[in-house]
């Protein structure tokens, strides 16, 4: 019996000892697959690298052969040039870094006043859209249809040439309780002088600001925890408008307005907005707004209808349905696709070269890039300004994005 028992147990690991060994598990370095996607990684960056290095390199050859310079030092020189519209201090002797400036902050300045009126009109619009008034449900779809479907550029022009440059010259000049003109050059209103105790104005309106903000974390609070709902609208615009309002009174007025006059055959004094500034920032606005309307639509029609039909079961009227129910979870869908849209905004504004908006692209990469010549370094500049602001706006937007989605527990 033991020896059974033993021979039962030894049969078997003979057996297993006499199987011939498996082959060993060493692999050849080369045949690894991690190993050669390594390699052909360092070869693609090497070629790459060298792509880069003959360019450059015949990009400066270029250069020394027709006698140009390469470097920065031509932003300190002198431009020689003046720019119609300037929010910061410039005349001919200023230099090409001040011209950069100047055409940074009219870019900025279009795209920032298309973004606010390009997003109002678009909400408009797309809520239009589903409306059950069949007029204004069909007057949104056709402003949609009709500016989505017409180049950029050809709106640009229309509003230049077809509409602002029809104006009548300043002799015969549109006017509103004359101080308020517009004609073919420009919208001309009176200009605003703050004198001493304006300061006392801007500090109420600061604190206005910041009471309404908080009052809003208040009330979104309370709400929260015992479902009652203040007027936040109300009582923010109150704040904000009756505060720095009291404080201007109370001040004795600190601000006088310096009025156009018509002397020759144009105005003097007052603020010009130039019609160039307003055919772009019209066409940027509508365009953009024919493509956020639908990015609305869209968002609002994903929200189930069940959340429409529970909110009105309770008693909430369409007004706040729309308000605290729909858009607070249409935006989920909406933001990502609205940043899309304001990035394109941003670099659309660059077709202001075609009616001679003095934006970056005009003053520096156009003007200032033909005096120079030093089109390497003004090119790579506006190429980076614009990368700058683009990765800016969209970094503001995901923040915004990140609070907009669902909290998952």
């Amino acid at each position: 019996m033991m020896a059974r028992a033993l021979r039962g147990f030894v049969e078997p690991l003979r057996s297993r000892l006499a199987m011939p060994k498996p082959p060993s598990s060493h692999v050849p370095l080369w045949r690894r697959p991690a190993f050669r996607a390594l390699i052909i990684q360092a070869l693609l960056l090497a070629g790459l690298v060298a792509l880069i290095a003959m360019m450059v390199g015949n990009a400066l050859s270029n250069l020394e052969a027709r006698g140009i310079t390469t470097g920065f030092g031509f932003l300190g020189e002198r431009a020689g040039f003046s720019i119609p519209q300037t929010l910061i201090d410039y005349s001919g002797d200023s230099t090409y870094a001040r011209t950069f400036v100047v055409g940074l902050l009219n870019t900025l300045l279009v795209s920032g006043m298309g973004i606010v009126a390009a997003t109002i009109i678009g909400f408009a619009v797309g809520i239009a859209r589903l409306s059950p008034n069949w007029v204004l449900a069909r007057l949104a779809s056709a402003f949609v249809e009709i500016f989505r479907n017409i180049p950029l550029l050809v709106q640009i022009l229309f509003w230049y040439f077809a509409v602002l440059q029809a104006l009548p010259s300043p002799r015969q000049s549109l006017s509103l309780m004359e101080a308020v003109f517009l004609n073919v050059r420009g919208l001309i209103v009176p200009a605003p002088v703050p004198e001493a105790g304006f300061g006392l104005t801007l500090t109420a309106l600061v604190i206005a600001i910041a009471a309404s903000i908080g009052f809003a974390l208040y009330a979104r609070r309370l709400q929260a925890r015992t479902g009652k709902a203040l007027p936040v609208y109300w009582c923010g615009a109150a704040m904000i408008i009756g505060l720095p309002l009291l404080a201007f009174v109370v001040s004795g007025a600190p601000l006088s307005w310096v009025m156009p006059e018509l002397k020759g055959f144009n105005f003097r004094g007052g603020v010009t907005v130039i019609p160039e500034l307003m055919a772009l920032w019209l066409a940027l606005s509508i365009y953009t707004a024919s493509f956020i309307a639908e990015i609305v639509r869209s968002g609002i029609q994903s929200v189930p209808k069940g959340q429409v039909e529970a909110s009105r079961a309770i008693g909430l009227s369409s007004n706040i349905t729309l308000r605290k129910v729909v858009i607070p979870q249409a935006m989920r869908v909406i933001v990502p696709q609205l940043t899309s849209q304001y990035l394109n905004l941003i670099k659309n504004s660059s077709l202001a070269t075609a009616i001679g908006y003095p934006d970056l692209v005009a003053v520096f990469a156009g003007t200032s890039l033909n005096q120079t010549g030093q089109a390497i370094e003004i090119i790579a500049i506006t190429m980076a300004v614009y990368l700058t602001i683009s990765l800016s706006v969209s970094a503001l937007m995901n923040v915004y994005n990140a609070r907009t989605l669902i909290k998952e527990r």
